[in-house]
């Protein structure tokens, strides 16, 4: 990192961000009927912990609003402070509240910006993100709410006398730099391809090629003053990278911790901010990107970290004056759990841990020593630290953690019998709900039950055990096999929770059970588990899908003549590679936004996607004949029933062409076959009308097949 830093110091690629002002956005208008349905996540508080900006979706869009941590009558006094319609996925108020920072997608697409506004609704302002084909990712305030750390995506550079831009008078987007193998697929999207032929001129190598000869994107990190009156200063640069995320800067500035890494490969990195060299690097778990923070003395660095261990622990990294790691200790560990989440209160010293217990969560606080990393002692504490403190928690699941205030807490939770909702916590206290967040009773449609999830522990044919949860329908007693829907997450290091899935509940609603089982790849199992499918270990995780139908079939919950897979992004995947591996199984499938063939896919998604896929799933040059075997499109025409694929428009991550190549190729062969295309989404779907036109086409579909 420090040689590619001091070369954009040197060599500069690209401008740093600029400011652009927009409209003010009227913070003060009347609030909007609410969606009786509607949720409410991403807390951030203001200093004082009485005021907390979230994400909120009462309008059918996931936008920025501010309300009372508590009072206020059904929300009366919440203030929406971007009426934009382009969905909000990140939010964090300024340590000395003058401004709200928040990421917003465009259009609904994966290509994000940085955007800040005053508490009131004035002085909105793109801070990053504004340049056409850029992207813009938020990373932490300093501690003095000075400036806000973000992080660029830079598109890699054209070859001598090629247009700046493709949409340059004489541009083309599919412009390809030097050779490429004769089988390598046409592209429709930004990627590069990995350790192929030399196409372009990039990193602080002499000769200006980058190691493997690829052209890559370049990932730069920024401290940027809202106000402008101070020029951006460069923390982090890196071309290649996967990931950069500016987490913390010191209370004196010297250093700023950084996340890196491809996925399964995450690093915390210790950087000194005055000559951009990098003092330490630790392996840090995967999931929540915010890893950790320094102490206020800047001599430890609070982490949570898998760093050779199985599962997530809370770490010391007692650093000396140049954040080079001088001692390690483990300060909070719970046997077989991962430490999910890590925030800390306002005054540095105390920790706010979320471990996740079987797919549920857990939560305490924790006092850390008041210097330096401790000792371990025994039972896996650190000495110099209190007790944990248990906090009960009123759902199953937290998403979010945030300070509220001296001593405070918000958290973001969300359980399966109800909406996601914001909750304060203060000290010694029990979680009271803000008064702006769903009721229970609003969780589903008057006259529709709400499913608690039963949790299975199927066990694969190799003797690895599984995981997952049942939703029975409403109103079928046991043992009564069911029409089942196996549905699988995307990831693959995603996990299965007890979360409100307003999928599921449709579902239900309509008489099918489901099974949303955790194949080996899912994280909650440990890094043993996260690793068994890599490579040709993935061949096991197609076949852990039929193991499972085999668990509910054969526990007399499913009938063996009525099940269909359905999945999103991996899982997706994961459902083509079902239905073309295991002919027999199913009626039908629903994929979306998955991969059909790995050789497309690489070829079209975004560059650090697939700087991050090829560790997952197999470089695309060195393993193309192991993604060839794996891809669904090379068994095709094994497949027998008919498919619904569903896919966002916008769509980078996971480009339509997968869906649309793979229905094309079906109907060719004489199935039913059908493509849902949702406007004005990505790889995510966020809008509340495309939510439901995808619920109800997908439980349309289900309902046909399995029951008509």
């Amino acid at each position: 990192m420090a040689a590619d830093a001091q070369d954009q110091l040197t060599r500069p690629t690209s401008a740093a961000p600029l400011l652009v002002p927009l409209a003010d956005a009227a913070g003060a208008r009347d609030t909007p009927q609410p969606l009786i349905s509607h949720g409410c996540w991403y807390p951030s508080a203001d200093p004082t912990g009485e005021h907390v900006a979230f994400i909120c979706d009462r309008t059918g869009v996931p936008q920025l609003w501010t309300g009372p941590v508590h009072g206020g009558i059904d929300g009366g006094e919440l203030h929406l402070l971007d009426s934009d319609p382009d969905p909000v996925t990140e939010v964090a108020w300024s340590p000395d509240g003058r401004w709200i920072a928040y990421t917003v997608a465009p259009g609904g697409g994966e290509h994000t910006r940085v955007l800040c506004v005053r508490p009131d609704g004035t002085g909105r302002r793109i801070v990053a993100g504004a340049d056409s084909g850029s992207s813009a990712y938020l990373g932490c305030w300093t501690r003095d709410g000075s400036a806000v750390a973000v992080t660029v995506a830079e598109p890699p550079p054209a070859p001598p006398g090629a247009p700046d831009r493709p949409d340059a008078p004489g541009g083309d987007d599919r412009v390809e730099f030097g050779e490429l193998p004769a089988d390598w697929a046409e592209r429709d999207g930004q990627a590069t391809l990995l350790g192929g032929a030399r196409r372009g001129v990039v990193g602080p190598e002499p000769n200006g090629a980058a190691p493997d000869g690829a052209v890559r994107d370049r990932l730069t990190a920024y401290l940027v003053d809202p106000y402008g009156a101070a020029s951006p200063v460069l923390v982090a640069a890196e071309s290649g990278a996967a990931t950069l995320r500016v987490c913390d800067v010191s209370q004196d500035g010297r250093l700023a911790l950084v996340r890196r890494g491809p996925r399964g490969r995450r690093e915390a990195v210790v950087v000194r901010t005055a000559d951009l060299g990098t003092g330490s690097v630790l392996r840090v778990a995967d999931g929540d990107p915010w890893i950790g923070r320094f102490s206020p003395d800047g001599r430890t660095a609070w982490l949570r970290s898998d760093h050779e261990r199985e599962f997530a622990a809370l770490l010391a990294a007692g650093l000396d004056d140049d954040g080079r790691r001088r001692g390690l200790s483990v300060v909070a560990e719970r046997e077989g759990c991962d430490l999910e989440l890590l925030a800390f209160a306002e005054d540095g010293r105390t920790a706010a841990l979320a471990w996740n217990v079987r797919g549920a969560s857990e939560f305490q606080t924790l006092g850390l020593p008041p210097a330096g990393p401790a000792a371990p002692a025994p039972g896996g504490g650190a000495t110099g630290t209190a007790p944990p403190h248990d906090v009960g928690l009123p759902h199953e699941v937290v998403t979010r953690i945030g300070r509220a205030g001296p001593g405070g807490l918000v958290l973001a939770l969300s359980g399966s019998q109800r909406r996601p909702g914001v909750w304060w916590l203060p000290r010694a206290a029990s979680p009271a709900r803000t008064p702006w967040s769903s009721r229970d009773e609003d969780a589903v449609p008057p006259g529709r039950t709400p499913v608690r999830p039963a949790p299975l522990r199927p066990t694969a044919r190799d003797g690895l055990v599984l995981g997952g949860w049942y939703y029975r329908a409403p109103g079928r007693g046991e043992g009564r096999p069911a029409p089942c829907v196996i549905h699988l997450h995307g990831g693959p290091e995603e996990q299965e929770r007890p979360v409100f899935e307003p999928l599921y509940h449709e579902l239900t609603g309509r008489g099918l059970d489901v099974f949303a089982p955790d194949v080996r790849g899912s994280s909650g199992y440990g890094r043993s588990f996260v690793d068994a499918d890599l490579g040709r270990g993935r061949f096991a995780a197609i076949e852990d899908v039929a193991d499972c139908v085999a668990h509910v079939v054969l526990s007399g919950r499913a009938d063996p003549t009525r099940l269909a897979v359905m999945g999103r992004s991996y899982g997706g995947y994961l459902t083509l590679a079902s239905l073309v591996w295991h002919p027999g199984l199913f009626r039908t499938g629903v994929a979306v936004c998955g991969m059909s063939d790995f050789a497309t896919f690489f070829a079209g998604t975004e560059a650090w996607i697939a700087e991050s896929a090829a560790h997952k799933y197999g470089h695309p040059v060195r393993d193309r004949e192991l993604l060839r075997e794996l891809s669904p499109m090379s068994r095709i025409d094994a497949l027998r029933v008919p498919l619904l694929a569903v896919h966002g428009e916008h769509d980078t991550n996971v480009p339509p062409g997968e869906s649309e190549q793979v229905v094309r190729a079906a109907r060719e062969r004489g199935h039913a076959a059908e493509l849902l295309t949702l406007r004005d989404e990505g790889h995510e779907f966020r809008r509340a009308d495309n939510r439901r036109l995808f619920r109800r086409t997908a439980a349309d579909w289900m309902e046909r097949h399995l029951t008509g």
